[in-house]
């Protein structure tokens, strides 16, 4: 039996090991043929080699994202780059991710510093009748806090206050974020789209940033939106006689003239191209129309991918009243909802969503007192981006506004 059993092992170990050897992907080197060994060895190598290529092409590019001009911040450049590379729903599930990981505070109370600056309205008040103080907007809180809904002159040429902004908290359930408006008093101003060098990117006579030389009576400037190159905007861009994407029929646009002057409305419907249209930024589609807010406003997928309408993070829009006037808003903590009702109370008819996520929403007002060459920018709100940043090449279009 011992003998029996000892040969019956002994027996079965090479059939043990062929078929140890059959599971392998690769057989081993001392199976192989001289010219198999040759074989393995060069695809091995261009594997190798080609990986190595692969790695090397993934660092330069990275680098080049990490290192061009402007003073985007390194989450935002990477984010850039992903989108540049057709990775956009990876980077939107990225950020869905990170939102869930990090909700907005609920309830809670603004920061001593945010009180003061809700409190500091300068007591500004407007002798001349042309461009008068606004009156303390609508909040959607009540009580409000002192200064809260109350406008001050962020911008005062010639005496008269042509930039106003105020301070609001968005809504009730995230009363420790704060809301900036901005009003613009559209006859006194000037209103010219910028490209950015990478969004739209190309070439143009406008320049991508305002340059030395090109900013006296500067008084505001304000980001663009969604990106028009990868269609998240569903809309065009225009400016110089140049057509990026298509302009579409039912966006929300604002369109630029020769005279300076800006409308804000629906292509097609209240704007369209004309001899004297010099500029067209498309960004989705109207949040507030006709003074009421979007028939869509709740729907999740409107107003950005997925759920991003329904998410309480930083944005921007911009509104047109009913007499010709700007109103700008950036904020923390807003949903598509809240934007939208915020410019509503602001005094807009027709409104639109721009940019969101901390990196984009902006809007500075200018100090020209010490150096009307140059004015110094100041952000209405602050989301840790630079104030000057179109005083350098800016990666994405931007609107710019001076005064008459």
């Amino acid at each position: 039996m011992t003998d029996h059993n000892g040969a019956t092992a002994v027996a079965d170990r090479p059939a043990q090991r062929r078929r140890r050897r059959r599971l392998l992907p690769w057989k081993r080197a001392s199976d192989l043929t001289p010219p198999q060994r040759r074989r393995r060895r060069i695809v091995t190598r261009s594997v190798l080699a080609t990986g190595l290529v692969c790695a090397g092409w993934l660092g330069w590019s990275i680098g080049q994202a990490l290192t061009y001009p402007g003073r985007d911040g390194t989450e935002a450049r990477l984010a850039e780059w992903g989108r540049d590379h057709h990775l956009g729903l990876v980077i939107n599930q990225l950020e869905d991710w990170q939102y869930e990981l990090n909700p907005p505070r609920v309830g809670g109370s603004l920061t001593p510093a945010q009180l003061a600056q809700m409190r500091a309205t300068n007591g500004t008040t407007s002798l001349n009748s042309a461009v008068p103080m606004l009156a303390p907007m609508p909040t959607s809180i009540t009580p409000r806090l002192p200064g809260e809904g109350v406008w001050r002159a962020l911008v005062t040429y010639h005496g008269l206050p042509l930039v106003q902004g105020t301070y609001v908290r968005p809504d009730a359930e995230h009363s420790s974020y704060e809301a900036a408006v901005a009003w613009i008093s559209a006859g006194h101003a000037r209103f010219q789209l910028h490209p950015g060098f990478r969004e739209p990117g190309g070439s143009f006579a406008v320049p991508p940033t305002i340059p030395v030389g090109q900013r006296t009576g500067l008084m505001a400037t304000w980001n663009g939106g969604f990106r028009i190159t990868d269609g998240t905007s569903k809309g065009g861009f225009y400016l110089d006689g140049r057509t990026d994407s298509t302009l579409r029929d039912g966006a929300a646009s604002e369109v630029f003239y020769k005279d300076g002057s800006i409308r804000i409305g629906v292509w097609g419907r209240d704007v369209k191209m004309t001899p004297d249209v010099v500029g067209v930024r498309q960004c989705l589609t109207l949040m507030v129309d006709g003074g009421r807010l979007a028939g869509d406003i709740d729907v999740p997928y409107a107003y950005g991918w997925a759920y991003q309408g329904k998410k309480y993070v930083e944005r921007s829009g911009v509104g047109e009243t009913a007499k010709g006037d700007i109103i700008m808003v950036v904020g923390q903590a807003l949903s598509a909802r809240t934007l939208a009702e915020l410019m509503q109370h602001a005094g807009a008819v027709r409104a639109m969503p721009l940019d969101m996520n901390g990196a984009w929403p902006s809007f500075m007002s200018y100090d020209s007192s010490a150096d009307p060459a140059s004015p110094k920018p100041t952000n209405i709100l602050d989301f840790g981006e630079a104030a000057d940043r179109y005083y350098t090449q800016a990666t994405r279009d931007f609107v710019a506004v001076y005064a008459r």
